[in-house]
């Protein structure tokens, strides 16, 4: 998918925004096995998520180091990172958003941060994908909570519609808490736990809950 913020900006909210996509047992494309994806866009153009429970060995610190921002030099004016910011930054969570432009990242998080390329994806989230937010993070002046995402899954018109019919995807609504879960490994069964489900019931559930 092209032009992704300007699709988010301008979008109208889908019936699947703010959903979580869980991959069903069929699922036959190893990237997305056992996955759970948070939804941020869905119309008939397609639409786009995230994968939650992907980790990325990455560490925030070395992403700021690949950007060079540690080596940009500082105003006068500039205020210091304090040693609670710096601590913030280090545990900031990176993962692997998806397949699809995964050199790029995108820092989905609470809606306590705003900027002018700041797009809200629900009532509680928003989606920013500049540089501002990274030196807002490394400040301490960023999101009371966020996860930064390199890449993104995304389907084209009518895509996501066929898979969840062919028994591909189980789809339930989203909960901040488990978008912002750093337990990976558990992930996927606490939301199927959630709307009631064992992973052994899956391959007899149709694609909606």
């Amino acid at each position: 998918m092209l032009g992704i913020e300007n699709n988010l900006s301008r979008r109208k909210r889908g019936c699947l925004d703010g959903h979580f996509l869980i991959a069903m047992p069929g699922m036959d494309d190893e990237r997305f096995e056992r996955t759970v994806i948070f939804v941020c866009a869905h119309s008939e153009e397609g639409a786009m998520g995230f994968i939650l429970n992907r980790p990325q060995p990455l560490q925030f610190q070395e992403l700021l180091d690949n950007l060079n921002l540690d080596k940009r030099e500082q105003s006068n004016d500039s205020p210091a990172v304090e040693a609670d910011a710096s601590e913030y930054a280090r545990n900031f969570p990176i993962q692997l958003g998806g397949p699809v432009d995964a050199g790029r990242g995108f820092v989905l998080h609470s809606d306590d941060y705003t900027s002018q390329s700041t797009m809200p994806v629900n009532d509680d989230l928003c989606l920013t994908a500049t540089v501002d937010i990274l030196q807002a993070i490394k400040e301490g002046r960023g999101p009371r909570r966020g996860i930064m995402l390199l890449g993104y899954a995304g389907w084209g018109a009518g895509q996501l519609e066929s898979e969840i019919s062919s028994n591909t995807w189980l789809s339930c609504p989203g909960q901040d808490d488990i978008v912002f879960d750093q337990d990976h490994s558990g992930k996927y069964d606490r939301v199927l736990a959630g709307m009631g489900i064992t992973p052994a019931m899956l391959s007899i559930q149709a694609g909606h809950a």
